[in-house]
């Protein structure tokens, strides 16, 4: 089975450890990633407020060289570029006429048969069926599994069973043997792509979601959207400014942490890369008896 890749700008760049621990826990189990050729950005969160047909063929030529290299699916890790790379499929699937302009810009057919996967649908169809035999250790410890906006929105391209009260991630963490807190900041906005031009709106915003994990015993956040990570974890200086308190919480990304269950090193896992350290949640794991 090939299976198709899109590691998008972030994970090629700032969160490089998201890409590595997807790949390190794909290779425990067995399961090969085929990254997409001469792939292009998505276009993120810009595109689409600058000119919209550019918005839609910025993803579409990735479909379209995923058609060419004979994938059928592929895998998108980050929620911006599977909301982006979804949005521009759900269009030109619905309108002949944009799909005949956009082969046009992109000079390649589409025929928008590619299976967009989410990181939790890759999670629970290639790695799951396997996943028990390699999982070495318990992550003992409390975990907020936090969606964020991306995969709950617009419910058009939403995958997550329960908009509301998501638990693909929950589930991921339950086999890695922590234990998913239940709380009320699952798909709140943690600010987003903001973090550079509004700094002060980001440090409320994801100041009131690690205070309501705090408050309800969490000792990990665990997130799978590079945004989020870099909100949550690297924008904690200006959140302990706008709480007036400092909360040291670390923040995992999902394939990280179910690789820590897997005996997978930490290094490898990219979690020496935070800048909230993660020792407390290594230091967690109990060894499962053979």
């Amino acid at each position: 089975m090939r299976i198709g890749y899109y590691p998008g700008c972030s994970l090629e760049g700032s969160s490089k450890e998201y890409n590595d621990s997807l790949f390190a826990v794909a290779e425990k189990c067995n399961v090969k990633l085929e990254e997409i050729k001469d792939w292009s950005c998505c276009g993120a969160s810009a595109a689409h407020n600058l000119d919209h047909d550019l918005a839609i063929a910025l993803p579409a030529r990735t479909l379209a060289l995923a058609e060419k290299q004979g994938l059928t699916e592929i895998v998108v890790p980050c929620a911006a570029c599977y909301s982006r790379i979804s949005s521009s499929k759900l269009e030109i699937s619905s309108n002949v006429a944009t799909l005949q302009k956009i082969e046009k810009y992109i000079d390649l057919k589409l025929s928008v048969d590619v299976k967009i996967l989410t990181v939790f649908e890759f999670l629970q169809k290639y790695i799951f069926p396997v996943v028990d035999e390699h999982i070495v250790n318990k992550l003992n410890q409390k975990a907020a599994c936090y969606y964020g906006c991306l995969y709950s929105r617009p419910k058009e391209l939403a995958t997550l069973e329960q908009i509301e009260n998501p638990m693909e991630m929950d589930d991921v963490m339950a086999k890695a043997g922590a234990t998913p807190i239940d709380w009320a900041f699952k798909t709140e906005c943690c600010g987003a792509g903001l973090s550079v031009s509004r700094t002060d709106i980001v440090a409320k915003l994801s100041g009131k979601i690690l205070e309501d994990a705090a408050d309800r015993g969490a000792e990990s956040i665990v997130v799978a959207c590079p945004m989020c990570h870099m909100n949550l974890d690297m924008r904690r200086p200006e959140i302990k400014k706008q709480l007036k308190k400092d909360i040291n919480i670390p923040v995992l990304f999902i394939t990280q942490a179910l690789g820590l269950s897997m005996g997978i090193s930490a290094d490898k896992l990219g979690l020496n890369k935070h800048y909230v350290p993660t020792e407390q949640v290594v230091n967690c794991m109990v060894k499962l008896e053979a």
